[in-house]
């Protein structure tokens, strides 16, 4: 066993990126061109004429933990709704009340938490299974989506405090606010304001908790944490299947959520395992990551994609005490690394000209993470990269690499 005392690594040309999409399947880019300066973008042009350096203030500040909030467990679904979720179909169920089902339960419908009205919600399938496997787009293969309202005022209504456990999941569970993904106009808009970052978490779900749950992905992300979410978790859980995106996804402006002591036996077809793209202040611990030859967890921020300005920086983020296995192939992507894209994408000129976040700098800023104590089986030192000294990267070890 010997410590990883790497801190910085050559950039070769390893097959990675990959962009989000509204169904966040684009396949990543053959090669990376190693990035410039970022670039401040004139307000007359589309691209830029010439390279600057970065205006983004050089000592951030961690992001402030939302007030969890304690919320009453919401009372036992009536016997009318209990029939209906048990009934064949593939039509879409919202739920407002407490659910427990029997390890003998199939629900084919896929569960909508909405809104304040969800707020306390505890879905316990007692061992049974959420099966929407059978859709044809990733919405139908959507078993459980926690979101907010917009209601007729304007104002966004947030869920917080649903529980999902002890069940299997054949399909995705999605959390979001002010869109699915950071992709859509009412992120482009919102992104417009000094205040974005505080916005967005205002108006996603707070406090939603899986644990002990099992994923059967089919082909797609199992748990995507959608922009301003704060404070989730997935624990005690095995993630299975295979995705032609990532196992996790932390989107932007998204902060302080736990993904901790699972299993992660899903194989991707070409990304890294959890994305943390914009996201701050989460804790990725003690999780086991089966097949990690794609890369394990990769830290950056988007820049400018759809013309949405990203402005929260993916920084005071604990990697820590987890184990990355490897297979012998001598193109395995790294167990972690920060700072992954640093402006490299070309949709990174497409967000407008503003001074703050991805438009004042397209520079990832994964700043102040903690990568500790973590274990790489089959892999080597090579296999941790970070480039910036204000990250702490010690105590790892590697074993049976090349």
């Amino acid at each position: 066993m010997r410590s990883i005392t790497f801190t910085s690594l050559i950039a070769v040309g390893l097959a990675l990126g990959g962009c989000q999409s509204d169904i966040a399947t684009v396949a990543d880019a053959a090669l990376r061109a190693a990035p410039g300066y970022p670039v401040m973008q004139p307000s007359d042009v589309s691209q830029p004429t010439s390279p600057s350096r970065p205006s983004e203030p050089s000592r951030p500040t961690p992001p402030t933990t939302p007030r969890v909030e304690n919320v009453a467990e919401k009372p036992a679904c009536d016997a009318d709704m209990q029939a209906k979720l048990r009934a064949p179909g593939p039509n879409a169920v919202t739920l407002a009340c407490s659910l427990r089902l029997s390890s003998s339960d199939v629900i084919t419908h896929p569960l909508v938490f909405e809104g304040s009205a969800a707020s306390g919600s505890v879905l316990d399938c007692g061992g049974g299974t959420l099966d929407v496997s059978a859709g044809q787009s990733r919405k139908q293969k959507t078993a459980i989506a926690v979101r907010s309202r917009k209601t007729a005022a304007g104002a966004w209504d947030a869920p917080s405090g649903v529980t999902i456990r002890n069940c299997r999941i054949k399909g995705f569970v999605r959390l979001y606010g002010l869109g699915e993904n950071a992709n859509g106009e009412t992120m482009k808009a919102s992104s417009r304001s000094r205040d974005h970052t505080a916005f967005a978490q205002a108006s996603a779900p707070k406090n939603v908790r899986l644990e002990n749950v099992t994923f059967e992905a089919p082909d797609g992300i199992p748990f995507y944490v959608g922009p301003g979410v704060t404070n989730a978790a997935l624990v005690n859980s095995r993630v299975n299947g295979r995705s032609t995106a990532v196992a996790v996804y932390l989107d932007a402006e998204s902060a302080n959520n736990t993904i901790s002591n699972n299993v992660f036996g899903l194989a991707t077809e070409k990304r890294e395992l959890i994305a943390i793209d914009g996201s701050a202040g989460n804790r990725i611990a003690n999780n086991t990551f089966e097949h990690a030859d794609n890369g394990g967890v990769f830290v950056y921020r988007n820049c400018g994609e759809g013309g949405v300005i990203r402005h929260q920086k993916p920084q005071f983020n604990q990697i820590v005490g987890n184990t990355f296995r490897y297979g012998s192939s001598f193109f395995a992507k790294p167990a972690v690394w920060l700072n992954s894209r640093n402006g490299s994408s070309s949709y990174c000129f497409k967000d407008p000209a503003y001074p703050f976040g991805s438009s004042a700098s397209n520079l990832d800023f994964a700043e102040h993470n903690v990568v500790r104590n973590n274990r790489l089986d089959g892999g080597s030192a090579s296999l941790i990269r970070n480039d910036d000294p204000t990250n702490e990267v010690s105590g790892n070890t590697a074993r049976g690499g090349w």
